[in-house]
């Protein structure tokens, strides 16, 4: 389950976290099974071929590896029995990183840490689990920072945070925006470009894209006139504007499309009439 999730959070028992360290226990079990809690993948690309050995470049100091790392990568790739590779390392990366890169199964997944039950703790032992990274401290019991459902808290803003989602208000020409239900991109998943807007929105619409004007904090001046891949921040306001008849007859494609939209048309017409016909006989 926690392979396929956006992000995790574990809640520790405060009381008992000096003692029992569940924390590190939980850590060292997703590491076990590919699990990379709070990191990014390592900039690094390994390109296999058939012949040539291992041939190595970089862009930075690597300091991980000793005083030789072009035998040190060598080696771990021939563990793996990859003789001949292009290898490409773009930041200071370890052992572990590289064989990360190696296997290819790994995931790399945000985390938030929710120690429960501070109520039960000095404000000493809160201070010092507040203090650690990617940590909430909080109680069910007395509300503290955890909230009812609808309630806005915390551990709710922080989830938000680390799943890195992003509220889009769409707006019509001639038309105030829709304040009400915003379209919300995730970066973790489709990303927040104005391309991924469009395709949450409607594949038609990201075929049929011209231009966007946006308006908020994204933009130098509301409103600006974007293409597809400009990025978008929380509680922006887009107005997509689609090509003009004209400009779609100019697309290659565009015979194409519209024989597409013909053959469907006929095909939804013919099944219609086939459906009609059925009901007659049968009656």
């Amino acid at each position: 389950v926690a392979r396929n999730a956006d992000a995790i959070l574990i809640v520790l028992d405060a009381g008992k976290e000096g003692l029992n360290r569940h924390r590190e226990i939980l850590e060292g079990e997703l590491e076990l099974v590919g699990i990379r809690l709070n990191k990014a993948p390592p900039d690094m690309t390994i390109r296999k071929k058939l012949t040539g050995g291992v041939t190595m470049a970089t862009t930075v100091t690597l300091t991980k590896l000793g005083p030789e790392p072009d035998k040190v990568v060598t080696n771990i790739l021939k563990e793996y029995k990859i003789n001949s590779a292009d290898v490409l390392i773009r930041e200071d990366v370890g052992v572990d990183e590289i064989v990360d890169v190696v296997c290819g199964n790994r995931v790399y997944k945000p985390c938030v840490y929710l120690y429960n039950k501070i109520d039960t703790i000095t404000i000493e032992e809160i201070d010092g689990l507040a203090r650690m990274p990617h940590s909430i401290v909080g109680s069910v019991a007395k509300n503290y920072n955890i909230g009812e459902a609808l309630e806005d808290d915390l551990v709710k803003r922080s989830i938000w945070k680390y799943l890195g989602l992003t509220r889009i208000y769409t707006k019509r020409k001639g038309q105030p925006p829709d304040l009400e239900e915003p379209v919300v991109l995730s970066k973790i998943r489709k990303g927040t470009t104005v391309t991924s807007l469009c395709a949450n929105i409607s594949s038609q619409l990201l075929r049929d894209f011209n231009y966007a004007y946006v308006w908020g904090t994204s933009t130098k001046h509301s409103p600006q006139r974007c293409g597809k891949d400009h990025p978008l921040a929380d509680e922006d306001v887009v107005q997509i504007v689609s090509k003009t008849n004209s400009q779609q007859r100019q697309d290659k494609n565009y015979n194409m499309m519209v024989q597409g939209f013909s053959d469907a048309f006929h095909k939804k017409r013919a099944d219609a009439r086939k459906k009609k016909q059925g009901k007659l006989a049968r009656s």
